[in-house]
């Protein structure tokens, strides 16, 4: 399931990884490009959750396979047609298969785990690793043959399908009906709602950064593409270690606490990304990597927890919610640049992990933990 997982996020990064390419073969502008981002996002925001709903009425594991081709298939096609509606179109068809992968995904994956938060860990880094891992796909495909090789990129989506199917298969998965009959505990909205807002703040951050921390870090090292490439490729790759450490630190410490450090740290991470001159942008990336990705995994957990009875609808909401309204944000953030600067436009990126920490202050750990 981490693998598999891990070959469907891919999809997720490879949006914001192609960003920069369609803005130097399509001069497409900073609005223009985040409403790529957008589309990927739009459909996803609302179809995510809504998946999730479903997924608590029925046991739908044939999603898996096919969310997973769905999203390759979307991402290939966006680099194929000229066109900017097109374009806007392939993408949507892949957030729309990421979509529909989570919230089933989330429930097999803990259901695997057996309830573990390291278990859980593990699925989430597959997830962070696909993210890491996509600018570099995206760069070796299109930056050699240009955009129309982008169905090329619909490899790691059929290798997804596979493992999705055989990890269905290997478990036995028990009917929506049975699910419920083992369910205690009562459903805690309130703090559902407040962890779901934390979860909002860290999407807006997150893609924002996605969307334009390439082209950031060229514009403030100097550096060419391979400048851009590499500080989105260290913004995902820390998830690897946070994924896992936030896991660890949990166990030791508590979900909850390590949350409110990690947006504190976050806060501070995305300060320094924004003012510190020169090659030290790098380390600043990296820790508001390792800031972001620590409480990952345990938004999954701590939001099932809160809807012990409605497992699928957290998992969709709050997976759902890690990337798609910040996609709803990104043209926002990009319409700022143009009129401004990238750097003015990103500054508000500042503010929302000190919100988040304000959120999640007085939020408790919730039962089942």
């Amino acid at each position: 399931m981490a693998t598999g997982h891990a070959c469907v996020d891919v999809y997720q990064g490879a949006v914001a990884a192609l960003v920069p390419y369609f803005v130097a073969e399509r001069a497409y502008s900073y609005a223009a490009a985040s409403g790529v981002v957008l589309a990927a996002s739009l459909l996803s925001s609302v179809v995510q959750p809504l998946f999730g709903v479903l997924t608590d009425r029925w046991a739908l594991p044939w999603l898996l396979p096919l969310s997973a081709l769905a999203a390759g298939a979307g991402v290939g096609l966006s680099g194929v047609g000229a066109g900017y509606a097109a374009t806007l179109a392939a993408v949507a068809l892949s957030g729309i298969g990421v979509a529909a992968y989570h919230p089933e995904a989330a429930r097999v994956a803990r259901q695997a785990a057996r309830g573990g938060q390291a278990g859980m860990g593990w699925f989430a880094l597959g997830g962070n690793l696909g993210f890491a891992l996509a600018p570099l796909l995206v760069s070796a495909v299109v930056a050699t043959g240009g955009l129309r090789a982008s169905p090329l990129l619909v490899v790691p989506a059929l290798v997804g399908a596979v493992l999705c199917a055989a990890a269905v298969r290997a478990l036995r998965l028990p009917a929506p009906a049975a699910r419920d009959a083992q369910v205690s505990g009562r459903d805690d909205w309130p703090s559902f709602l407040r962890l779901s807002g934390a979860v909002v703040c860290r999407s807006i951050v997150f893609v924002g950064l996605s969307a334009f921390v390439s082209l950031y870090v060229r514009e403030r090292t100097g550096g060419g593409e391979l400048a851009g490439t590499a500080a989105l490729f260290v913004l995902y790759a820390g998830g690897a270690v946070g994924t896992v450490a936030g896991a660890r630190l949990a166990d030791r410490y508590g979900r909850v606490p390590v949350l409110r450090r990690s947006y504190a740290l976050t806060t501070v991470a995305v300060a320094g990304l924004l003012l510190v001159p020169g090659p030290a942008v790098y380390a600043c990336v990296a820790l508001v990597s390792a800031g972001l990705y620590v409480p990952f995994a345990l938004h999954v957990t701590i939001g099932q927890d809160c809807l012990p009875r409605r497992v699928g609808t957290a998992s969709g909401v709050t997976l759902g919610l890690t990337v798609s309204i910040g996609g709803l944000a990104a043209p926002a953030l990009g319409a700022l640049a143009d009129t401004t600067s990238l750097r003015t436009a990103l500054l508000p990126l500042v503010v929302l992990p000190a919100v988040a920490w304000l959120l999640v202050r007085r939020l408790g750990e919730p039962g089942g933990a």
